[in-house]
């Protein structure tokens, strides 16, 4: 059946689309599909393949030294012949396959009605049952969301090696929702529609908890700083993933439901996750988005950086410095205790940071090389009501989404899908023509 509903059985929001579109939005429709919840008192362990946690798992928190607690393990199983002739059998009662839902979904999480039809040659596919919670029997199964009645579920379920009695307390079902195209935002989030409305999350045309979660950062401390008559908080591609996706959405759109992969950044050798607070924790400082503590801690951390960095380019063992050696390919931070037992008493994560400052810097010098040509490009600013119609000779197709986007800068206009290098060069010598002499 079809039904307007939330996620997970929660109410739906009757009439926000309405509202938006009455105020002059556009909006668009993508769907998405999610797996059933297995119960797990009722799966066959015995017959999955334990897949355990991390022995020294990395907290989130770089205000968390440690994880004490012990980890739940995930198990495998997977899909077989016999399911794949079930699902096939029944994909006309699939909403996906009955033309029920059309719009777009994501490319890179399939239902499993689409994996057995575009990978017909798979003989199985792997299902990843991922516990809820430590409070919960519920058991999430990755790999087979699905819009298939219950009755088929119930069936497919009782095919798969381990899960013949399973008992789902939840069933897979599939969703199709509304997004406003996010084209229609500026840098910071908000509407280029109505000043102090911002838009964050799913309604952007995302999919995952974490994008939806840094865009509500992003759209909350900005709304907080123009209140206060503050610059807004902004991030380049090369400075955090957060810039990477604010800049990916209202730069270039979207066409299906959006992820933050880390392939979509071009200088991910400066976006580690273990370099995340000496990138970041300055910037939030600034703005007052971290406390006393927190810039503390950074402030310490940086100065043993510095310090244990000034004992490896001083100490020399057989003619060369410690830092020398450990630019060697096979030389690793044990190696170098060895050389000098003293190094032994800096602290790890200190130890990692200057391990990786220095055996990387020649590839990190080269990428902010190419972020500094990048900048170059982003030093041209753009007006916000610059008249593109007055540039005849540029393109229509040109125009057109340079009026839609309204760039901030030249980088951000040429990152725009369909914009070429010519292009940029007439917006350039029009700037150049308007500017000041």
């Amino acid at each position: 059946s079809r039904v307007a509903g939330g996620r997970a059985g929660e109410g739906t929001t009757q009439g926000i689309s309405a509202a938006l579109q009455r105020l002059g939005f556009r909006l668009d429709r993508f769907k998405t599909g999610t797996p059933p919840r297995l119960h797990g008192k009722t799966i066959d362990f015995s017959r999955l393949e334990e897949q355990p946690g991390d022995e020294q798992p990395v907290p989130f928190s770089f205000l968390t030294e440690r994880l004490e607690g012990d980890q739940l393990p995930c198990w495998i199983t997977h899909t077989n012949e016999a399911v794949h002739e079930l699902i096939r059998a029944n994909l006309h009662r699939a909403p996906m396959y009955s033309g029920q839902i059309e719009s777009r979904g994501p490319r890179y999480c399939p239902s499993i009605e689409d994996k057995v039809v575009r990978f017909a040659d798979k003989s199985q596919h792997q299902l990843f049952l991922e516990p809820e919670g430590r409070r919960t029997f519920e058991y999430y199964v990755n790999g087979i969301s699905t819009s298939l009645p219950r009755d088929v579920q119930d069936e497919m379920f009782r095919l798969i090696p381990g899960l013949e009695r399973a008992q789902i307390m939840r069933y897979g079902y599939a969703v199709e929702y509304d997004y406003a195209p996010p084209d229609q935002l500026w840098p910071t989030l908000e509407t280029k529609r109505i000043e102090g409305l911002y838009f964050a999350g799913q309604l952007n045309g995302t999919t995952g908890y974490e994008e939806a979660a840094g865009q509500g950062l992003w759209a909350g401390a900005n709304a907080a700083l123009k209140l206060a008559g503050r610059a807004p908080l902004l991030l380049d591609r090369d400075q955090a993933y957060l810039g990477v996706l604010m800049d990916d959405l209202v730069t270039c759109g979207v066409d299906e439901p959006y992820r933050m992969f880390t392939s979509r950044a071009e200088f991910r050798l400066l976006l580690r996750h273990d370099n995340a607070d000496r990138r970041l924790t300055p910037i939030a400082w600034k703005v007052g988005l971290v406390d006393v503590e927190r810039w503390r801690r950074l402030e310490t951390k940086a100065e043993q950086i510095a310090e244990w960095r000034r004992r490896l380019e001083s100490t020399r063992v057989e003619g060369r410095t410690l830092a020398e050696w450990l630019r060697r390919t096979e030389i690793e931070w044990a190696d170098l205790v060895r050389m000098a037992p003293d190094l032994a008493e800096a602290p790890p994560e200190v130890a990692e940071q200057v391990r990786h400052d220095i055996k990387y810097e020649g590839y990190v010098a080269r990428q902010r090389a190419e972020v500094e040509r990048q900048r170059r490009l982003a030093d041209k600013t753009i007006p916000p009501a610059f008249d593109y119609g007055g540039i005849r000779q540029l393109r229509f197709e040109a125009r057109e989404k340079l009026e839609r986007i309204r760039p901030l800068n030249l980088a951000q206009a040429a990152r725009i899908s369909g914009i070429t290098p010519a292009d940029i060069a007439l917006l350039l010598a029009h700037l150049q023509a308007k500017s000041p002499r």
